[in-house]
């Protein structure tokens, strides 16, 4: 007989999101927004990261900035729908 392995859903508060993006860009002003302000309310954690000081970032992501990750895993780029970022934290 073998165990069913149950994965325990993470509360928002143990999530992480990471906004990829660059000074100047305008995308990544309103991606801030959406995410600071979705974090706030979920009490998940958030950083950001410059794609200018990052060359591994740079590489993955540079055409798609503002990226946004969750635990590290990429979740959307360009532009951020708040209610899919709630969902996605498990708000």
């Amino acid at each position: 007989m073998s165990a069913l392995l149950r994965r325990t859903r993470k509360k928002p508060a143990d999530r992480k999101v990471t906004l990829v993006g660059k000074p100047g860009c305008h995308l990544c002003d309103d991606a801030r927004r959406a995410v600071r302000e979705v974090c706030e309310e979920t009490g998940a954690s958030w950083e950001e990261k410059d794609i200018g000081q990052d060359q591994e970032l740079y590489r993955m992501y540079w055409e798609q900035i503002p990226v946004v990750l969750v635990d590290g895993e990429q979740h959307t780029f360009w532009r951020v729908d708040p209610v899919r970022l709630r969902k996605a934290l498990g708000a």
